[in-house]
C-alpha cells in the first residue's frame, strides 16, 4: 500500500491535460475541506477523482473486495465512503460545487469527463 500516489495519478494528469485544453485555469494544492485534486476557483468548483477501488464505484469492475481479511477491507471502504460524503456536504455549505471524476472513466475517455465538467461549468 505504500506505492500507491495521492496525488499525481495518471487519471488525474488526464483529467488536467483535458480541462487546461478546453481553456480552464485550476489550482491543485488546495487547504478546502477533503483536499480536492482540482479546484476551479473562479466557478468555485472542487472536483475529486476517484479511485474505483478505494471508493467504491458502484457497478464498476474495480470496485472488488478482497478476499482475505474481508472485515478490515469492509471497515476501510465504510469509512472512506462516510468521509467523501461528509467532505461534500461540508464544501457544499460553504457554497462549492463539487464533482467527481471516476478512474475508470478517465482511464478511458478523459476527454468526455471534461466536456461534462466544462458544460456544468458553462451550462
Amino acid at each position: 500500500m505504500s506505492r500507491i500516489r495521492g496525488r499525481d495519478t495518471s487519471p488525474e494528469r488526464a483529467l488536467r491535460s483535458e480541462l487546461h485544453r478546453l481553456g480552464f485555469r485550476f489550482r491543485l494544492s488546495s487547504r478546502l475541506p477533503g483536499h480536492p485534486d482540482i479546484v476551479l476557483p473562479r466557478y468555485r468548483t472542487a472536483i475529486f477523482v476517484n479511485g474505483c477501488f478505494w471508493h467504491r464505484h458502484a457497478g464498476c469492475r474495480r470496485a472488488y473486495t478482497p478476499k482475505s481479511n474481508v472485515a478490515f477491507w469492509q471497515k476501510k471502504f465504510d469509512a472512506n465512503v462516510a468521509r467523501d460524503r461528509l467532505v461534500r456536504v461540508e464544501l457544499r455549505r460553504a457554497g462549492w460545487s463539487v464533482m467527481t471524476a471516476w478512474e475508470c472513466e478517465l482511464r478511458r475517455h478523459p476527454d468526455r469527463v471534461a466536456r461534462r465538467v466544462s458544460s456544468k461549468l458553462l451550462g
